[in-house]
């Protein structure tokens, strides 16, 4: 363990003012959307136009649609928040949803790694394909404000934290850290106003 944390020191970390600003902006997005603060849509549209650049440039294609599709649930997740914000509330989804979008998840998942392998440059393409897919269906969520989200985006975020390490982007690799956490706490909050409301 402690041979891993000084290699961890050890590491020369890539920084970069461009990927500093949309690490920012990432953070407070998620920070807001626990908050279920409706001004965490415009701080998406920052970062994710940013990343957009960033993934591309990191043959990330799978990350660079999805941040692609994040600009589109952006301005979708500010107006819908915005126009049923009282009438939209936290809720569930049956674990046969979940199941279902699961199986729909991975099939999904093999076929974008499958094309991405064997049409493109991409780099790390069945863990990209994984991570965009499934991101795809959380950010839905999110919209929907379905309280799984969170759980979806533990796990993603953990994966992506090795992703994004692997292709020198540290510091967007520490934002998913910083992801993680938000994540857990973003489920708690959400879990708690949901019995709250339901009693």
């Amino acid at each position: 363990m402690l041979d891993l944390l000084q290699s961890f020191l050890l590491i020369e970390f890539n920084w970069s003012i461009l990927e500093t600003v949309a690490v920012i902006f990432s953070l407070l997005y998620v920070f807001l959307a626990a908050q279920q603060n409706n001004l965490c849509w415009p701080a998406a549209l920052i970062s994710v136009s940013i990343y957009i650049y960033i993934c591309f440039d990191a043959k990330l294609y799978a990350e660079t649609a999805l941040q692609i599709f994040y600009f589109i649930m952006a301005i979708y997740g500010f107006y819908s928040w915005g126009k049923n914000n009282s009438e939209l509330q936290i809720s569930t989804w049956s674990i046969g949803k979940h199941l279902y979008i699961i199986l729909l998840g991975t099939i999904l998942t093999f076929f974008l790694g499958f094309l991405f392998t064997n049409f493109t440059d991409a780099e790390m393409p069945l863990i990209d394909s994984f991570t965009t897919v499934f991101s795809v269906f959380a950010t839905y969520m999110v919209v929907k404000k379905i309280l799984s989200n969170w759980l979806y985006f533990i796990v993603i975020d953990i994966i992506s934290i090795y992703m994004y390490f692997s292709r020198d982007l540290h510091l967007t690799s520490l934002l998913f850290l910083l992801y993680t956490f938000i994540a857990l706490a973003g489920f708690i909050k959400w879990n708690r106003l949901s019995i709250k409301l339901n009693d």
